[in-house]
């Protein structure tokens, strides 16, 4: 099955064949792995933005294999922790796992691995946020599972992945959300809280938005960010080392 017959033309089938071998080796330098079928790794660093399309019709863009590789990242890694911590509990493992494959970390890896100069786009790279490292990440986790299967993604994963960045025992005291754990707290202590967010773009170019985080109608921290969900983590971690002597006793 050619996923990407579209690409193929008299007039670009020698910058495809230097770009597919720069790819191969690319993918075999990041995850010890041969490809078996390049194509898959081309749609997984292909934006939609490029207006791909199958023989079928369908839209060629790395999102299909972004959401598979998201689900086997989180089984893979589940497992992982499921045997190296046999005392913990479902909580323990549910935390754990979200804080290896936190959406930071994720970014973090896409960019240590330089995906981004494997992406094909339309969109200049500084437009992109950090997010399509993360975004990039999956999606050749999910390419490499289809290309060559569970085991060897597993391999992939556990020797690219889990053995150089991952530390059970940092991690236990890594905070993910402020957010999460202050709303937590505040419902634990029976305390009313809330996020007052409102649009705030002031001098700024791009969009902005700003909130104000209480407790009991008290103003606790503010903060300013490109979105309501950056803002109120932002605020949420001030919020937070401001009561951080109250929540450790409690």
């Amino acid at each position: 099955m050619n996923r990407i017959k579209s690409l193929f033309s008299s007039r670009k089938t020698t910058p495809l064949i230097l770009d597919t071998e720069r790819l191969q080796k690319g993918i075999k330098a990041i995850t010890g792995l041969t490809p078996k079928n390049i194509n898959i790794y081309h749609t997984a660093f292909t934006h939609k933005s490029m207006g791909l399309k199958c023989e079928d019709g369908n839209v060629i863009s790395y999102e299909r294999l972004e959401f598979l590789g998201d689900a086997i990242l989180g089984a893979i890694i589940a497992e992982y922790i499921y045997n190296e911590v046999p005392s913990g509990d479902e909580g323990y493992l549910t935390k754990m796992r979200s804080k290896i494959v936190s959406r930071e970390h994720l970014n973090e890896l896409g960019q240590d691995f330089g995906l981004l100069a494997f992406a094909k786009t339309q969109v200049p790279p500084k437009n992109f946020g950090n997010n399509i490292y993360g975004n990039l990440f999956e999606a050749l986790v999910g390419a490499v599972y289809l290309d060559r299967g569970y085991v060897s993604c597993k391999k992939f994963i556990c020797k690219k992945v889990v053995e150089p960045y991952v530390d059970i025992h940092k991690l236990e005291g890594k905070v993910i959300s402020y957010k999460s754990l202050l709303i937590e707290w505040c419902q634990k202590n029976k305390k009313i809280f809330d996020f007052d967010v409102y649009e705030d773009t002031g001098f700024n170019e791009v969009r902005h938005f700003a909130v104000k985080f209480s407790i009991d109608k008290k103003v606790i921290a503010k903060a300013r960010a490109t979105s309501k969900k950056k803002a109120e983590e932002k605020a949420s971690k001030r919020a937070f080392f401001a009561l951080q002597d109250r929540i450790a006793k409690k």
